[in-house]
């Protein structure tokens, strides 16, 4: 029995590779649909990776108190830009009335040229943010430290730097903590270095930036235009019920009547979770629908080679039965057939698939599992199984006498 399981597939082997024009040519289906399969799923690992790395930069315990929703949804920009801007005095008076909030900091960003002797950096992000930030900001510092609330209260000219700042500025330099930076050509003292945190959803580096303090930046480059107020929940705090107190408090300072909507909006890192979602449903769907076409015409490719190769070797079959060959040993030899023929094509797709993920590294983040590797190839099978069991099960049942007279 063993034996002629054996010789079953070494007799389907061969009978693959005798013609490999026309394998190949069958295998393209399945090629292209693996690959689809496969790119969809790099894809979402990837971006499931990535954000679970971005997330711990926005803090879970985080709300942020600004003008714009970071998504917008359907409706129109000039609605939110209309609405009246967030005001600094809304962080102290949030953290007086608040129950929930421990920190609340004040927040601005512009771009700037960052310069140490002749080395220089453009249209780095330089956020100027009040000493609450040192408790809010989910960035670690690397080297030295953030600044202190004397330093902010007196607008001491004193600044914290993003790790590819300092590769770029100071390349030689472990530590570049007490030495002068020029930002916009005007001399700072840097205090430290935060550590390499990546890029967001991996797009763009927050690593090309740096922090200042808040009256600092005000003194120096007059208020910032948009204004954005982080709030630090306390401890064991629920947050559903912080955000509607924060919601009502914000509803007095604006002096919003009952009726009328919010013109501001309370972010936090859930609003990301809800937007991954949809790109990942928006991803796999499109990449369902290609695969799931490939794989058909694949499927329907593989099976009509199949029932051409039983065509082809009726005779060989008659001989085989009629030497004692039994059903269930040449129903095996061609349902082999069709299954190395999607596997090898499932394989070719997983192998450019390795390829493609190296090249799209270079732009965005994709992550290649043993998991997917493993679904990829299960799929392979059982394209193979479905799309060889109706040509195999023909041939198990030809009549040897009959099979044996074919021409």
């Amino acid at each position: 029995m063993l034996n002629q399981l054996y010789e079953s597939i070494m007799i389907g082997f061969k009978a693959v590779f005798q013609n490999k024009g026309r394998a190949f040519l069958t295998m393209l289906g399945i090629i292209i649909g693996i690959l689809s399969v496969s790119l969809m799923g790099t894809a979402i690992n990837g971006i499931d990776r990535v954000f679970n790395d971005t997330l711990g930069m926005f803090g879970e315990d985080v709300l942020y108190l600004q003008q714009f929703p970071w998504f917008m949804g359907d409706a129109e920009w000039w609605e939110f830009r209309n609405r009246p801007r967030i005001q600094e005095e809304y962080a102290e008076k949030i953290a007086e009335r608040s129950e929930s909030i421990s920190f609340a900091s004040v927040e601005t960003n512009r771009r700037v040229t960052l310069s140490y002797k002749d080395n220089s950096s453009e249209g780095v992000e330089l956020k100027c943010a009040s000493w609450q930030s040192a408790y809010i900001d989910a960035a670690k510092i690397d080297r030295g430290r953030y600044f202190t609330q004397l330093e902010d209260e007196h607008a001491s000219r004193v600044i914290i730097i993003g790790s590819e700042v300092k590769k770029l500025l100071y390349p030689n330099i472990d530590d570049p903590s007490g030495l002068k930076i020029k930002v916009n050509g005007l001399s700072f003292k840097i205090i430290g270095v935060f550590a390499e945190q990546g890029k967001v959803l991996g797009l763009f580096s927050v690593d090309n930036m740096a922090v200042i303090p808040y009256e600092t930046s005000k003194a120096l480059f007059g208020r910032g235009w948009w204004i954005s107020i982080p709030l630090k929940l306390r401890e064991g705090v629920d947050k559903e019920y912080a955000v509607e107190e924060v919601r009502n408090i914000t509803r007095g300072l604006r002096g919003l009547r009952p009726l009328e909507p919010d013109n501001f909006a309370i972010n936090q890192q859930e609003a990301m979770a809800d937007q991954l979602k949809k790109i990942k449903s928006s991803i796999a769907i499109v990449g369902i629908g290609i695969a799931a076409l490939s794989l058909l015409v694949g499927g329907i490719g593989i099976m009509n080679i199949m029932f051409v190769s039983v065509k082809e070797r009726t005779k060989e079959i008659g001989i085989r039965k009629a030497l004692g060959a039994k059903r269930w040993v040449i129903l095996i030899q061609f349902l082999f057939e069709a299954v190395i023929i999607a596997l090898v094509g499932g394989l070719i797709g997983l192998g450019l698939t390795t390829l493609l993920v190296g090249l799209i590294n270079k732009i965005f983040v994709a992550s290649m599992s043993f998991g997917l590797v493993i679904i990829a190839l299960c799929v392979s099978i059982g394209v193979g199984i479905v799309s060889g069991i109706v040509p195999a099960s023909q041939a198990s049942r030809l009549d040897p006498i009959e099979a044996m007279r074919y021409e």
